[in-house]
């Protein structure tokens, strides 16, 4: 039987598009409306973000052959942490690949909410 994969749980992740800021790039006119950042909702980054690691999960294997998956994601403060737990088909050697490969399709899919509700504004 082949052990279940667990993705390292995910570091500090800053939207792409603050990335590389500085304390003062970040320092908004509040009293203009146009000049604060537009950020999802919490609820709608969680959700984007289970849902595209869950996708992966599902493009690779059958959902009938997973024993078990477990896709648990928080957004506190700026910080999204994403963790796969994955036990996959035995003849499933790739689970860990494909569990990090999960986490990093969530990153990426918050950083494009991030981008579009930049677009939005």
């Amino acid at each position: 039987m082949a052990a279940p994969a667990q993705a390292p749980p995910a570091a500090r992740w800053a939207p792409a598009a603050t990335e590389g800021m500085t304390a003062d790039d970040d320092d908004a006119d509040t009293d203009d409306p146009s000049s604060v950042e537009a950020e999802p909702p919490a609820e709608a980054v969680v959700e984007t973000a289970a849902e595209a690691a869950e996708g992966v999960i599902f493009a690779r294997y059958k959902q009938s052959a997973v024993r078990d998956l477990d896709v648990t994601v928080t957004f506190e403060d700026g910080v999204l942490d994403v963790d796969v737990y994955l036990n996959a088909p035995d003849e499933a050697e790739d689970a860990q690949a494909a569990a990090d490969e999960a986490v990093e399709a969530a990153e990426a899919a918050v950083d494009d909410l991030f981008a579009a509700a930049d677009d939005d504004r």
